[in-house]
């Protein structure tokens, strides 16, 4: 008994210490860019800690995809704990991904996130590349400042 015991609370532990969600690893995922796997990949809520301590962390990381870009799949926008957005591009435009159907679907990311503003031009070219209105378009009159995601590397559920 003691033995079933100790076999119990190892495993527990052992499924307790796994960083990515099992999902994740045991779901079907497609690759982008340079081959990467999903082990090791960080949540958003432990992403956004550590990014409270400094302006450049290079990761792997787990999130929800909200949208991505409808012209060329050139970029896209992941959902962070508190529900906004944070902007994915493509290291040197090398790589692209699925123009739609992306919504929702788990992804893992492996890249450097980095605090940035964003002018308005490009403000308004996201806007436009993911089909806003032109009054929503011209509603944006200035810069944000956000962190954004530079990824070498990403895997997205099918």
């Amino acid at each position: 008994m003691k033995t079933f015991a100790t076999l119990a609370c190892t495993a527990l532990l052992l499924m307790g210490c796994a960083r990515t969600s099992p999902t994740l690893a045991q779901s079907a995922m497609k690759s982008y860019g340079k081959e990467i796997t999903a082990d090791g990949a960080i949540s958003t809520a432990e992403f956004a800690k550590a990014m409270e301590r400094t302006d450049t962390l290079s990761t792997k990381l787990a999130a929800e995809v909200i949208s991505t870009c409808r012209v060329k799949g050139c970029w896209m926008d992941v959902r962070m704990p508190d529900g906004s957005p944070m902007k994915v591009r493509f290291v040197d435009y090398k790589f692209f991904v699925p123009k739609e159907g992306m919504e929702g679907k788990q992804a893992v990311l492996q890249g450097t996130a980095t605090r940035e503003t964003i002018d308005v031009a490009t403000l308004r070219h996201y806007a436009e590349d993911a089909g806003k209105s032109r009054e929503e378009i011209e509603q944006i009159t200035e810069p944000k400042h956000v962190l954004t995601f530079l990824a070498e590397g990403v895997l997205i559920e099918e």
